[in-house]
């Protein structure tokens, strides 16, 4: 393959738009995946102003992004000693990003699907009726697929990232 040699700034770029269209196929807001991407490709915390002109992005949705991250524990605020203005800094690892991506996502999407396919697993229904049978089974394959994928999560967050990608591999084999 050929690769054509670019500038520094030119693959920043290229970076936090990617991030950033990932980001939304993921169902995660475009702007708060390229707001990360920045931060991710960013040597030392930046201030609000700064991702604002970098992403040409406004003052509110550079604050309500910014608190969206810190939310899910991407991000961190600091404060300088001496200074009124917040910087804000993520993780660089990117095996903690993915564990605390799974933990929120698991939080915020499987475990209130989880909750809702128990209490219809134990409705009722007549053992004899197809419609209750068809909808007994769906409900209870798709819980137990759910709750498969919770234990799976639940491992890649407790694990190491050596011994979860080993298990992985492990699997295939």
């Amino acid at each position: 393959m050929l690769y054509l040699s670019m500038e520094l700034a030119e693959a920043k770029q290229k970076f936090i738009e990617a991030w950033g269209k990932l980001g939304s196929e993921w169902g995660i807001n475009r702007t708060m995946a390229q707001v990360h991407a920045l931060l991710l490709i960013s040597p030392e915390a930046l201030t609000t102003e700064e991702i604002m002109d970098t992403l040409s992005i406004s003052r509110g949705n550079a604050n309500m992004t910014l608190r969206d991250l810190i939310g899910w524990g991407l991000v961190e605020k600091q404060h300088r000693a001496g200074e009124r203005k917040e910087y804000f800094f993520a993780d660089k690892d990117t095996w903690n990003v993915a564990k605390q991506v799974a933990k929120e996502r698991r939080k915020r999407e499987l475990d209130p699907v989880i909750k809702i396919l128990d209490e219809l697993s134990n409705v009722k229904g007549d053992g004899q009726d197809p419609e209750y049978l068809t909808f007994h089974k769906s409900v209870t394959d798709i819980n137990k697929l759910a709750k498969n994928v919770d234990k799976t999560l639940d491992t890649m967050i407790k694990a190491e990232e050596s011994w979860f990608w080993g298990s992985i591999v492990k699997m295939f084999r």
